[in-house]
Order: C-alpha cells, then sequence, then structure tokens
C-alpha cells in the first residue's frame, strides 16, 4: 500500500520543485533587470504619445536604457553563469514588445510608414519562429554579422526617431547645422530593412544546411 501513495506524491513534488526554480529564476538579477525593461514599455510609450520635443527626449532616454539593460543583463548571465528557461523566454520577449511598441505608435504620428514596420515585424516573427522550430530539432543557429548589424542599425535609427524633431547640431565648436532625426531615422530603418532581409535568408541557409547535415549523421 505504501508504493502507490509515493508514486501518487511524485507528480505533486515535482510541481512544487518546478514553482520553486521558476520563483528562484524570477529573482535572480539578470532577469529582474528583463523584467524592468518590460515595466519601463508604459511609461515610454507615455511620453513618446504626448509628442513633444522635451517628451521625445524623455522617450528616447528610456528606449536607450532599455537597450543597455538588454545589454547588461546578458553579460550578467555569462558572467555570473545563471542560465535560466525563464530568462530565455523573459530576454528576447522584451527586446521584441519595447521595438514593437514603438514601431507600431510612431506610424499614426507619421515618422516611420506602416509598409517598413510590417516588413521588420514579418521578419522578426519569421526568424523567431524558425528559430524556434530549429531548437526543437535541436539545431543552434547562432545570429550573423548581417543580423547584428541589423540591430545596431534598427536601434540607432528607432532613437532618432523617437527624439523626432530637427535640432542645431554643432561638434567641437564646428556647426553641423539642423539636423532632422525622423528623417536620420527613417534612413537608418530603411538601411536595416536590407540588413533584415539578408540575415533572414541566411538563416534560411543555415537552418536548411543544419537539418541537412542532421538528417545525413541519423542515416549514418
Amino acid at each position: 500500500m505504501s508504493v502507490p501513495a509515493a508514486t501518487e506524491s511524485t507528480p505533486s513534488l515535482d510541481r512544487a520543485a518546478r514553482r520553486r526554480s521558476l520563483a528562484a529564476d524570477a529573482l535572480n538579477i539578470p532577469n529582474l533587470l528583463t523584467m524592468g525593461r518590460i515595466a519601463m514599455i508604459p511609461a515610454f510609450l507615455f511620453y513618446l504619445h504626448r509628442g513633444t520635443a522635451k517628451d521625445g527626449l524623455w522617450a528616447a532616454i528610456l528606449f536607450t536604457l532599455a537597450a543597455l539593460t538588454d545589454m547588461l543583463d546578458g553579460y550578467l548571465a555569462r558572467k555570473l553563469d545563471i542560465v535560466s528557461v525563464l530568462g530565455k523566454f523573459l530576454d528576447p520577449l522584451a527586446d521584441k514588445l519595447i521595438v514593437m511598441a514603438g514601431l507600431i505608435w510612431m506610424v499614426p504620428m507619421g515618422r516611420i510608414p506602416a509598409w517598413a514596420v510590417v516588413v521588420l515585424l514579418a521578419r522578426e516573427i519569421s526568424v523567431t519562429g524558425l528559430r524556434s522550430v530549429a531548437a526543437s530539432e535541436g539545431v543552434v543557429i547562432a545570429a550573423g554579422q548581417e543580423g547584428k548589424t541589423k540591430t545596431a542599425l534598427q536601434m540607432i535609427g528607432i532613437i532618432a526617431l523617437i527624439i523626432g524633431y530637427p535640432y542645431q547640431m554643432s561638434y567641437f565648436g564646428m556647426d553641423l547645422g539642423v539636423i532632422d532625426f525622423v528623417h536620420v531615422g527613417q534612413l537608418l530603418v530603411y538601411i536595416s530593412l536590407v540588413f533584415s532581409v539578408a540575415s533572414a535568408a541566411q538563416y534560411v541557409r543555415l537552418f536548411a544546411a543544419a537539418v541537412e547535415a542532421k538528417d545525413k549523421r541519423q542515416e549514418h
């Protein structure tokens, strides 16, 4: 009679252990930074929506802080050797949420055309889905140089779009004239579109090659 009782209690013990593990993961420093990044999104959108020059600067500061915490939580996760399932889920989610929210919000503001946002978001969703399928097959696809260049151009371009006003600029006393940050941001985002498509094609090639190599290993 004692054996079935022990067997029935095992699943509940496993569930309790998983709950404790998730709770511990949620409280580690990298994941706290990631959740803080998600919590910044409403404040970021609040300032972006108000649309004044001062509010645009505050929104840009919040977006930049979010980008910096993204780099910081990744560094800390590697440095402290803290790799968690929750972190693997939250980190890319936080990145996608703040970028998607910002881009979509700026379409009716006239700062970025809808077609560019559709292309960027379609690329992100497609690549995320492809990497998820690859991971389920035991295939890891690392980000290539095109993807890294796309991310850098896109982030700087979005920050310029968020600032959203012309400013008189100077550099070490040299007058650079009036620079319209919307035009700068649009140009950078358009260039990032080229790298977005190139990196998406690279992901498809790497995925096909990795799956083919896996199939050949299984045949042998």
